[in-house]
């Protein structure tokens, strides 16, 4: 369906990718990996011709079509949501704009009686043919399922409606998202399509991927999510691009196999060049065998040397020794909070919340998008004030908040090192630069602007922060956003490791899975408790 044979990019003198190919088969389901940088989206962008390659071929067979979601979204005011999504849909939408004019000729007396019988056989003719085709397309179920896809990524009929410059850029994403699904391409390019979806939509869009008909290639930072719906792999490091037959765990076990057996190739090669480099050194001034020095000299030149990939920089750290907090980190009692509006009402997020986090606890906060994670956290860290009942915190508690947005607290103007200097005034500027290298900031890295990092770096920048102090109750808000797979399982570890307390919100559910052993979920304003880990969680909510 779709081949990349031979392809070379490079921008001034980095280098890419040199003479590799990837091949996506009828049925593919592939899960495309590599390091942030690598050339995962611009593989994708030269799928979708919006790239050329330096060198090599991209084909696509005739007749395909191709979908991509990317994570940028341009404007669409003026629209409603399902209007966005309908015009996605490709050749069906516009057969049945088609029938619809069409359809309003026939209306027109005046405009038929114009006609010749001639011109009226023809135009009937050619109605009839794009009703046929329109039909056999689905067009007449294409609304119906503009609206199953839009409530299955959470907005529901209610909210299909309303024009899209009134959708935050989270929502924009799902509806970008659900007008792709609509199209049912052939070939379907996803990145990152788990980013601004909760755990509920996360399970819908696997249940629709499991059902799609064409070929699958997308990325995704949701090891879960990926291993649940790729059966092959295809990763892009190393300039170049490497097929896996199996699935992200399979990737991982025989990547690590594929580079012993690399490295065991590359000593051989260097321990043949070391001896024909002695025989060559030795015999280079007698002329009695100057021919077999010529042969050799000759052989070295053409060798292609065995290169090994450097690994791929991942964070690596574990948090400070923290002191001990009392057994009892946070009573709750019939907690609830409101927003006022400005009509002068109110909106009622949560109320009646009552529970106790317990020293040692890892407990995970589950609800829909909205319905009050994020303010508990801030309830809970005193950003802002309950409106009604209380959540004492306990004896010798130290607790460090992070949040999705913690980012927009940052200093624009400051560097790196400036920012974590400012945050951590008595640390050592050595100490400072050892924890950010700890979390793949060094050299130059550090003078970077803050205003020019992207979302992956701010997180890595607030979490280095988190790390330097003497906290024991962690308060952590979609950590995960923004770090690829490698970096979140570092965080998983240290986590795990931790002493203290710590109460997240993640769509992870592999990360939740290796750390929860209590769940809080918020559900129509209440909170339930569940006294067992995420698996259990799932298990009693009957989720897969």
């Amino acid at each position: 369906m779709v081949n990349l044979s031979g392809i070379r990019i490079a921008y001034g003198e980095r280098i890419l990718f040199r003479d590799s190919s990837l091949l996506i088969r009828p049925g593919d389901r592939i899960g495309l990996v590599g390091p942030n940088g690598s050339g995962k989206t611009t593989i994708f962008r030269l799928i979708t011709g919006e790239e050329h390659a330096d060198d090599g071929s991209i084909s696509i067979d005739p007749g395909v079509v191709v979908g991509y979601f990317s994570q940028d979204v341009g404007e669409s005011a003026g629209r409603s949501a399902l209007q966005e999504v309908l015009e996605g849909a490709g050749k069906v939408h516009e057969l049945g704009l088609q029938m619809e004019k069409m359809e309003q000729t026939m209306g027109d007396s005046a405009a038929m009686e114009e006609m010749s019988d001639e011109a009226m056989e023809r135009f009937m003719t050619r109605y009839g043919e794009i009703q046929m085709d329109f039909q056999n397309r689905g067009g007449y179920e294409l609304e119906t399922n503009a609206r199953a896809i839009l409530d299955g990524l959470g907005i529901p009929e209610s909210r299909q409606s309303l024009d899209m410059a009134g959708f935050s850029g989270g929502w924009k994403m799902r509806i970008a998202l659900a007008r792709i699904l609509l199209l049912n391409p052939d070939v379907l390019l996803m990145d990152e399509p788990t980013n601004h979806l909760d755990v509920e939509s996360i399970i819908w869009l696997e249940e629709w991927l499991s059902s799609f008909k064409g070929a699958l290639m997308m990325t995704s930072h949701d090891r879960e999510f990926m291993t649940r719906i790729c059966s092959r792999t295809v990763e892009a490091a190393g300039e170049t691009i490497q097929s896996y037959s199996g699935d992200y765990d399979f990737y991982l076990s025989e990547r690590a196999l594929r580079r012993e057996q690399l490295v065991a190739a590359q000593r051989r090669q260097q321990a043949m060049l070391a001896k024909e480099e002695e025989f060559i050194a030795r015999f280079a001034a007698r002329a009695s065998h100057a021919a077999q020095v010529q042969s050799r000299v000759k052989m070295i030149e053409k060798m292609e040397r065995i290169v090994v990939p450097p690994d791929p920089k991942v964070m690596k750290f574990n948090f400070t020794p923290c002191p001990r907090s009392g057994d009892v980190v946070v009573r709750m009692e019939n907690l609830g909070k409101e927003w006022p509006l400005e009509d002068g009402g109110v909106h009622p997020v949560f109320s009646g919340i009552t529970g106790v986090v317990e020293r040692g606890s890892k407990i995970a906060l589950t609800g829909i998008n909205g319905a009050g994670k994020s303010t508990l956290l801030k309830v809970l860290d005193g950003l802002t004030e309950a409106s009604e009942g209380s959540a004492e915190t306990g004896a010798s508690v130290s607790a460090g908040y992070f949040s999705q947005y913690s980012g927009d607290s940052l200093n624009t103007e400051n560097s790196i090192y400036e920012e974590l200097a400012a945050l951590l005034p008595r640390e050592s500027k050595g100490s400072i630069m050892n924890l950010l290298g700890a979390f793949q900031f060094t050299g130059d890295d550090v003078e970077k602007k803050i205003s020019i990092l992207s979302g992956g770096e701010k997180s890595r920048v607030m979490l280095a922060s988190l790390l330097a102090r003497p906290i024991n109750f962690l308060m952590l808000d979609e950590p995960t956003n923004h770090l690829d797979i490698a970096s979140r399982e570092v965080l998983l570890e240290a986590l795990q490791k931790f002493e203290g307390t710590v109460i997240i919100v993640s769509h992870d559910r592999y990360f939740l899975k290796h750390l929860a052993n209590r769940v809080f979920e918020i559900d129509h304003g209440q909170m339930k408790v569940y006294e067992g880990n995420y698996e259990y969680y799932l298990e009693k909510k009957g989720c897969p």
